[in-house]
């Protein structure tokens, strides 16, 4: 199949297939006398593989790796392990952080409770009382 027929039977764009060509995380496909690349099953998998593991939040390195580790299926898995340890902890931290900032927003929200002028708004005031210390630039 060409790369308009291999990004219909993925619902993934041409471009992001070439993306992924470029970052080889496809196997290079074979060329017609025309010079169009030529897809097959394997590709196909490869694809519905890395989209499962976008769709995971799985980034270009951790797939690249995780493909690699695929192509030789005697080793240990112990790095699959590891690596989605390392995910969930990550995940459990945007929770945390992501809960400070839903007491935080209904913090703010509760100092305005009736419409009032942009003036008297608590929200602008607290916004402007509480404002966190930017990151430096490093």
């Amino acid at each position: 199949m060409k790369i308009g027929e291999l990004s219909m039977a993925t619902g993934v764009t041409v471009e992001t297939l070439r993306f992924y060509e470029q970052e080889q995380l496809l196997t290079p496909p074979q060329r017609s006398r025309a010079n169009y690349r030529i897809y097959g099953e394997e590709h196909l998998e490869q694809v519905h593989f890395i989209r499962h593991c976008r769709s995971l939040d799985i980034g270009i390195e951790e797939i690249r790796r995780l493909l690699s580790l695929r192509l030789i299926p005697s080793q240990s898995c112990l790095s699959v392990n590891r690596m989605l340890d390392d995910k969930l902890a990550q995940i459990d931290q945007r929770i945390r952080d992501l809960q400070c900032l839903q007491v935080e927003l209904q913090q703010l929200r509760s100092r305005c409770s009736s419409p009032a002028t942009a003036a008297d708004c608590g929200i602008l005031k607290g916004l402007s009382e509480a404002a966190p210390a930017l990151p430096q630039p490093s």
